[in-house]
This record gives C-alpha cells, structure tokens and sequence, in this order.
C-alpha cells in the first residue's frame, strides 16, 4: 500500500511539472526586458519582495530594472546634490502617474508596484535623468541586452503572450511553450 501510494505521488507530480525554458534574442540596441502573461490571464500572487533603483552619478542604476507586479522598489539617492523620483504614466496610462518628491543624499523613498506596464523614471530637477521600470504581470521575466539574448527558466508549458518592452515601446506575440521553446524578438 505504502509502494502504491508513492507511484501515484510520482506519477502526478511528472503530469503537472512540465516546465522548460523560454529563450531567444531581441534584436535591438541596448537593453530590453521580456515578459511573460498567461493566455488566458492567469492571477499570480503579489509578489512580496522588494528591489533597488539607485540615483548615483547623475543616473538611474540600474537604467533598466524588471520587477513583478506587486514589488516595492526602493529608490536612494547616493549623489551629493537633491534628486527628484516620478513617472508621468505606466505603460500611456496618465493616471497611473507619480510624484515620489524630491529627496537629498542618503534618504530614501519607497513606493509598491501594483499595475503592470512600462514606467518611465524622470528626475524634475535634473531633466538629463531617465531610468525604465517594466512591471511583469507574472513571475516570468527577464531583462536583456542585444549582446547575450534571454532566457526565462521554469516556463509551465502553456500558451502565453510574451512581450518585450524596448525604450518604452512594446511588441507581443503569442507563444505556445513546450519544454525549451525557442522565441526571437524584432523591434522596430
């Protein structure tokens, strides 16, 4: 009976772990994000850990940063002079626009994703400044650079549309995973 049972255990967990890897290139300069949604909008849990966006050197650090929804990122300021955090819109959505304020060396600001998109980082008081949050619906997700493609491990097989997010542009297709499937990306 104890044999028996385990079978089953073993026989069920090989039916529903097929997972594999997505992976591929984005043909474009610089850097990208690709995430994945499920087909039909499947709900994944808020994510609950948080993430790093850095004001140093007069920059956003990282200048790409790809988070799931629900994140909380926390935003410091290591330069010297008084940096300002905030996005006009997530993904065309002006109402999903933000003001964090502005904030001096060694302070920090801290603010939870929860809508799904691209945002654009500007900083009021230094208009040079920009940095991209791509907020993933799903925890499959991954940012790249033309240079060395993308992989997305774990990928449950399924039918998915997968988007990748490039200088605030974003270009979906559908893809059906089925152990390691293969993707390409083009951006115009």
């Amino acid at each position: 009976m104890k044999f028996t049972s385990l079978l089953v255990v073993l026989l069920l967990s090989c039916l529903t772990a097929f997972a594999g890897t997505l992976s591929g290139n984005v043909k474009a300069t610089g850097q990208s994000a690709v995430v994945l949604e499920t087909v039909p909008a499947k709900a994944f849990p808020a994510s609950q850990q948080s993430a790093a966006m850095d004001q140093r050197g007069m920059q956003f650090t990282p200048a790409l940063l790809v988070i799931q929804q629900g994140t909380t990122v926390v935003f410091s300021n290591d330069d010297s002079v008084a940096h300002n955090v905030f996005w006009p819109n997530i993904s065309s959505n002006k109402k999903l626009g933000h003001n964090l304020g502005t904030f001096n060396k060694g302070k920090t600001l801290s603010f939870k994703y929860d809508n799904a998109g691209n945002v654009p980082l500007l900083c009021n008081v230094h208009p040079e400044m920009s940095g991209t949050i791509v907020v993933s619906p799903s925890p499959y997700f991954v940012a790249t650079d033309a240079a060395s493609g993308y992989s997305i491990k774990d990928v449950p097989d399924g039918t998915y549309k997968a988007t990748t997010w490039h200088s605030g542009k974003a270009t979906t297709q559908n893809v059906m995973v089925k152990g390691d499937t293969k993707l390409e990306f083009t951006v115009k």
